[in-house]
């Protein structure tokens, strides 16, 4: 059976991903993970593809196992993996409180790596690996500091993978998006603070990021930035070193 795996599946980028895929004709099922169940159910009874929730929290190990033995019994063809799952938090490195800081790292980088090397075996030839990283992948970022490293090591990850199976025909493309409006994660980053993030100027939305990110795991380029500001931003940060680009974005920020 071919499916399609998306993470983060529950809302967002990751709900984009499915709804979208379930139109493709090339994937029979769709596995969709998230921790939150019934929103998984929610969305099970919106798509045109069969769709089976997997409630899972990937931050824990139990879970990891899950997936494992899950895979293993199936031993699906895995068309498209989508790891999109993640987590972000606003403000200074000095703010974040231990636990904020362990739960980007866990969930942005663990986690994606660790689903990752799970579903290895069950790609095929034509299969392609989608990683969910960030424009804040470009360079360091105040203000959400911790969140911009975990997807550098995210986009890094993705760039080694996609060139390890070249010679397999296994695509993979690091996505990376710039703000996108109609999703949870602006509101749950700020967490009901203030934040130096004053405007989300041009502000992409999931529809487009997941029409332009599958377009371009098609063509396997290993990097998308599906959005003029954070192409733009690609640009800059391969043209501008680092030590002038930070305080110039901390300034953009708080205007």
């Amino acid at each position: 059976m071919n499916i399609a795996l998306v993470t983060g599946a529950s809302s967002g980028l990751g709900r984009a991903f499915v709804e979208k895929l379930s139109t493709d004709p090339s994937v029979e099922e769709i596995w969709a993970v998230a921790r939150r169940e019934d929103r998984l159910h929610q969305l099970a009874q919106h798509t045109s593809c069969p769709v089976r929730p997997i409630p899972l929290d990937l931050t824990c190990p139990a879970s990891l196992d899950t997936l494992r033995t899950l895979l293993e019994q199936e031993t699906p063809t895995l068309s498209v993996l989508v790891c999109s799952a993640g987590v972000g938090t606003m403000g200074p490195i000095r703010d974040l409180s231990c636990e904020d800081a362990a739960r980007m790292i866990d969930l942005n980088c663990k986690a994606a790596v660790a689903v990752t090397s799970l579903c290895l075996p069950y790609l095929r030839r034509g299969s392609r690996v989608l990683e969910i990283c960030s424009t804040a992948a470009f360079q360091p970022l105040p203000g959400l500091g911790v969140y911009a490293a975990t997807k550098a090591f995210l986009q890094s990850y993705t760039k080694t993978l996609h060139h390890e199976l070249l010679p397999a025909g296994i695509h993979v493309t690091a996505v990376c998006p710039y703000w996108i409006k109609d999703t949870e994660f602006i509101p749950l980053a700020q967490q009901g603070k203030k934040s130096d993030f004053k405007h989300f100027p041009l502000a992409s939305r999931a529809r487009s990021v997941v029409t332009l990110s599958l377009w371009a795991s098609r063509w396997n380029l290993w990097v998308v930035t599906p959005g003029i500001v954070c192409t733009l931003h690609r640009i800059g940060a391969k043209c501008i070193p680092h030590g002038l680009m930070v305080p110039v974005t901390e300034l953009i920020r708080r205007i």
